[in-house]
């Protein structure tokens, strides 16, 4: 065999090609009104529903950032997840093609530990909605362990935060008031995630103070808000 079929092999044999290029625009206020999914979410209202899903339509996902006054957790009413877990958490969806398809980057405060920021990818090819997936096809994404991040901060009632994130190639990063707070590289599976850019909150209470966004196509027409599609 000569050496130029065997480095050919080896080619076919590594790690996928690298991922397509995507252009991450510049974030821009997202003022339309959200597609809410499940709960209740206005920007400039307080979200205190236990469980809250949104995305802003028309937006591109490869980035995204949330403005908030944080309230606290809710204690009466508080929902498990689907999985049975209790949580406390908010944060962003980024490519949210659907509620079986998307990335989520969520600050998250568990009793007893740090806060943290928990980065996971749900993938359920074939499948559009939570009848259709439940809590089915999660993936936990690591953050790069050799990279300086800050600190993620606790949350105090009455202070304001912004959390950000961005997708570039494979990589995605996520800031906490302009400080990194994660960075890692996401598996293949998000390459193929076309949606935009939301919102989603479990257990806790905070005003919106805003969101924003990329501009998604503006060629293409906005798709209608399908409640059923709510992850």
């Amino acid at each position: 065999m000569n050496v130029g079929l065997l480095v050919l092999l080896a080619a076919c044999g590594s790690k996928t090609q690298a991922p397509p290029e995507r252009t991450v625009g510049k974030l821009e206020p997202i003022t339309d009104p959200l597609c809410v999914t499940k709960g209740a979410a206005t920007v400039g209202s307080e979200v205190s529903d236990p469980a809250t899903r949104a995305v802003a339509l028309g937006s591109s996902g490869d980035a995204a950032a949330m403005t908030f006054v944080y309230r606290g957790a809710i204690t009466e009413g508080a929902k498990k997840l689907a999985s049975g877990q209790e949580r406390r958490q908010l944060g962003l969806k980024l490519r949210a093609a659907n509620g079986c398809n998307l990335v989520y980057v969520m600050w998250r405060s568990d009793d007893g530990k740090a806060p943290m920021i928990d980065v996971s990818i749900k993938h359920n090819p074939g499948s559009r909605t939570h009848a259709d997936c439940g809590a089915g096809g999660y993936t936990k994404v690591k953050a790069t362990r050799d990279t300086k991040l800050s600190l993620v901060p606790v949350f105090a009632a009455g202070d304001t935060h912004t959390l950000r994130a961005a997708i570039s190639g494979d990589e995605l990063r996520a800031w906490m008031d302009d400080k990194l707070v994660w960075q890692g590289t996401l598996p293949d599976e998000a390459r193929g995630l076309i949606g935009p850019a939301g919102m989603r909150s479990d257990n806790l209470a905070f005003d919106l103070v805003a969101f924003a966004a990329p501009v998604g196509d503006t060629g293409a027409a906005k798709p209608s808000c399908n409640s059923d599609e709510g992850d």
